[in-house]
Parts: C-alpha cells; sequence; structure tokens
C-alpha cells in the first residue's frame, strides 16, 4: 500500500529528509511533508490516502503483538514472551471427524482453538499451540467407529503419541516450563496421560519443565456440563454423548457457523446412522455458553494448582 503525491504538484518540490521513526518513514510521509512544504491544504481524500498505511500499521501490530496463539507471533515477539515469564503453553488437540449431517467435521478442532485462547488469556502467562487436528479414530480398513463416515482421518496410536512427544520436547527446547494437553475427545485421553508420564519420569532430575495432561478439561463436558443441562430439565438421551444436545450446543457457543441450522428443525430426527449420539434439535448457544464457562473455569483452576505445586 502507497500513498501517491496529487497531481497538481510541481516536480521541483525540495526533497523531504527521511524521518527515523518508522511510523513517519515512506511514501505517505514523505506526500504529506511535501504538500506541507508548498503550503496547499491537503484534500480528505489525499488525507485518508497518506494516512491509511499509518492507521493499517498501528491497528495490525498491536493486534498481533498481544495474541496468545503461538502461530500469530514471530519467533522474536515469542522469545520476548517466554522472558517476560509466559513459561506455559497449552496444546490444544482436537479431531477431525464426522459430527453427524448438521455439524462440521472439524467441530473438536475450533473449539479446542477459541477454548483454548480463553484459557490462555485467563492464566495471563500462556500462550496457545497450534491445534493437533490428527487423532486415533479406529481402524481405517476394515473402518470401525466414525471412520464408516466421509471426512473422518485416523492416525496410528502410536503416531499420535510420538507426535505429542515431540511437541513437548520441542516447547521444552525453547524455555517452557509447563506443557499442558488439553483433549477434546475422549478417545485419545490415555495417550496424553502415558505421553505426559513418561515424559516426567525422564525428566524427573531436570526441574525445567513438566508435561500435564489435563483430565479437567474434557472430564467435566461429561460430568459437570450434564449436570448442568439435567438441572434444567434436558434429559440423558437428549443430552447424548456425541453430536446431541450438549455437543451441538456448545458448537453454536463457540462458532455458530460449525452448525446447519436448517439441519436441526423440529422434523429432522437423526440416529446413530447418521453418526448422531443424541438429539440436537433443541440445541442453543446460551445452553452452550453453560458449558464453555465450566471447561475455561475448571481447566484455569487445574493449570493453577497444578502450577502452584511446582513451586
Amino acid at each position: 500500500m502507497c500513498c501517491e503525491l496529487p497531481a497538481d504538484l510541481p516536480a521541483d518540490l525540495p526533497a523531504v529528509k527521511p524521518s527515523n521513526d518508522p511510523l513517519l518513514s515512506g511514501s505517505a510521509h514523505g506526500a504529506v511533508l511535501q504538500v506541507a512544504a508548498r503550503g496547499r491544504a491537503l484534500t480528505r481524500r489525499e488525507i485518508a490516502r497518506c494516512l491509511l498505511p499509518i492507521v493499517t500499521l498501528l491497528l495490525w501490530a498491536p493486534v498481533h503483538a498481544q495474541s496468545v496463539q503461538l502461530e500469530e507471533l514471530t519467533w522474536t515477539e515469542l522469545r520476548s514472551r517466554i522472558a517476560a515469564g509466559a513459561t506455559t503453553v497449552l496444546v490444544p488437540i482436537g479431531a477431525t471427524e464426522q459430527n453427524g449431517p448438521h455439524m462440521v467435521l472439524g467441530k473438536h478442532n475450533v473449539r479446542a482453538r477459541v477454548l483454548a485462547a480463553e484459557i490462555a488469556t485467563q492464566l495471563g502467562n500462556a500462550v496457545v499451540a497450534p491445534v493437533i487436528a490428527y487423532v486415533p479414530e479406529g481402524s481405517i480398513k476394515p473402518p470401525e467407529g466414525h471412520m464408516k463416515f466421509p471426512g473422518t482421518i485416523s492416525i496410528p496410536e502410536s503416531t499420535f503419541e510420538s507426535l505429542l512427544e515431540g511437541t513437548a520436547r520441542s516447547f521444552k527446547q525453547h524455555g517452557f516450563r509447563d506443557v499442558v494437553f488439553l483433549g477434546d475427545h475422549g478417545g485419545y485421553q490415555r495417550s496424553e496421560q502415558r505421553v505426559a508420564a513418561r515424559l516426567n519420569r525422564e525428566w524427573a532430575a531436570d526441574p525445567g519443565c513438566r508435561v500435564h495432561a489435563l483430565k479437567q478439561y474434557y472430564d467435566v463436558t461429561q460430568s459437570a456440563y450434564v449436570a448442568a443441562l439435567k438441572s434444567r430439565g434436558y434429559s440423558s438421551a437428549e443430552i447424548g454423548r456425541h453430536a446431541g444436545l450438549a455437543d451441538t450446543s456448545l458448537a453454536l457457543a463457540i462458532d455458530k457457523s460449525l452448525v446447519r441450522s436448517g439441519a436441526l428443525n423440529a422434523e429432522a430426527k437423526t440416529g446413530t446412522a447418521d453418526g448422531v449420539d443424541g438429539d440436537p434439535r433443541r440445541a442453543t448457544a446460551e445452553l452452550g455458553q453453560l458449558g464453555v464457562r465450566i471447561i475455561v473455569d475448571a481447566s484455569v483452576n487445574a493449570i493453577r494448582a497444578a502450577l502452584a505445586a511446582r513451586q
């Protein structure tokens, strides 16, 4: 993006000395000063054209510098963040799998990223790693479970655990003291725990870094959140275990575009043949917000307790 000089300026204007201020250097700064040197007032259009690059930079840079998402930072920004005390990294783990006819395949990935960001923000000393989207989903051939539906991606359990291990080792190398696995799916919780236990045993003599498989993040979706929904009159059959009322409400609360509202009309009854366990038809974002608060609060409290135990 550049700032062009007004067409009515003569070609023999004196050169303008460049500014040392990066926000005032370049063509926009030069154009403003050259017009000012002639004593002619800038039109509103000329002012807007000249200031737009500066305004864009002022708005863009702070947003990314303050982001908790590791992939939105430069390596120097991350280094500074770690040096300033942000030594906890959250590793959101999702899944790419069928979620019924009414919900997108990447539901877990979006949910894990958004919830991890909220948890990191509340912690104040954490950043969020990119979402791990490829997880074990069972046998590919013959297909089992969600692999019977197009779009589900499954990797071997050993590959998944190697991925988690390599991720944790990388963050230890970069100076993080606590690596926290946030698993949004029930199928790989034990893998998280095995990797954390294995690395913590290996690093027992080195207090520099610990790995935490945060069970509370997932467990409350099967306990406290379900209890909250039941207290509002919803049955276990309606709440469901996959793509039902609870699951769909969480998706609506996170990002309503994850749910195809047309597939949730009163006549759209689905079942296990469609990849659904439960009844999502009465799902709402308001019900989902109950779950968001429960998950975030439980996770923040559990992480703070784990970090305090290391002091």
